[in-house]
C-alpha cells in the first residue's frame, strides 16, 4: 500500500480564470497518473484564515502539558494545518502574485504553520527546520511582474519560509510559461 500523500495549496481569490489554479490542477493531475495510489489533501485558501493574535502566541508559546482548555482550542486549526503538512511529502503551492509578493492569505498560512516545536526548533546556532525530505512545487503566475525579477519578493519569501521549517527541495514553476505541452516536464 502506498502512503504518499500530496498536499495541493490554492492561495488564488479567484476560482473562474486563474492561471496558477489551473496549471496547478495540471501538475497534480501529471501526479495522480504516474502514481495512482497518491492521497491528495486539497487545502483552499481563498475563503480566508484566521490570523495569528496575542491568543494564539501565547497559546503556542505554553508548554503543550500545561496548555488550557481554550488555548488548545485555539491552536486546533493550525495544529491541523501543521498536521497536513507533517504528513505530505509534496506540497503543490499555487501562488499568484499580488502587489509584488504573495497573498495576504498565504501569508496567514505559513504563520499558522511555523511552529516551534512543531515545524522548526532553536538550537544555539539558530532556528532549524523539522520538515526535511519534502518536495514542494510552487506554481506562481504575476500580472506583470517577472518571476526571479528584481520586483518578484514572492518567491525568495517563499522559498526562505519553506526552508525555515526544513523544505528546502522547492521548485518554482513559472505558470505563465505552462502549456499542455510542458506540463510533465516540469517534475522530471
Amino acid at each position: 500500500m502506498n502512503n504518499q500523500k500530496l498536499l495541493h495549496i490554492n492561495s488564488s481569490g479567484r476560482f473562474q480564470n486563474s492561471v496558477t489554479r489551473e496549471v496547478s490542477d495540471k501538475l497534480v493531475t501529471h501526479l495522480i497518473q504516474q502514481d495512482p495510489e497518491l492521497e491528495i489533501i486539497g487545502r483552499d485558501l481563498a475563503s480566508g484564515l484566521p490570523f495569528v493574535d496575542e491568543p494564539w502566541i501565547n497559546a503556542n508559546f505554553t508548554d503543550p502539558d500545561e496548555r488550557t482548555t481554550e488555548q488548545k482550542e485555539t491552536l486546533e486549526y493550525s495544529d491541523k494545518l501543521v498536521k497536513e503538512l507533517q504528513d505530505s511529502q509534496h506540497i503543490v503551492i499555487a501562488v499568484p502574485i499580488y502587489n509584488f509578493s504573495i497573498p495576504a492569505v498565504l501569508k496567514a498560512w505559513i504563520d499558522q504553520i511555523a511552529r516551534v516545536q512543531l515545524t522548526f526548533h532553536y538550537t544555539e546556532n539558530g532556528p532549524i527546520g523539522m520538515l526535511e525530505d519534502k518536495k514542494a512545487t510552487i506554481v506562481m503566475a504575476s500580472g506583470g511582474v517577472p518571476i526571479g525579477s528584481e520586483m518578484d519578493m514572492a518567491s525568495p519569501y517563499i522559498k526562505h519560509a519553506l526552508s525555515f521549517i526544513g523544505i528546502s527541495n522547492v521548485q518554482i514553476v513559472d505558470a505563465s510559461t505552462m502549456s499542455n505541452d510542458n506540463i510533465s516536464r516540469v517534475l522530471i
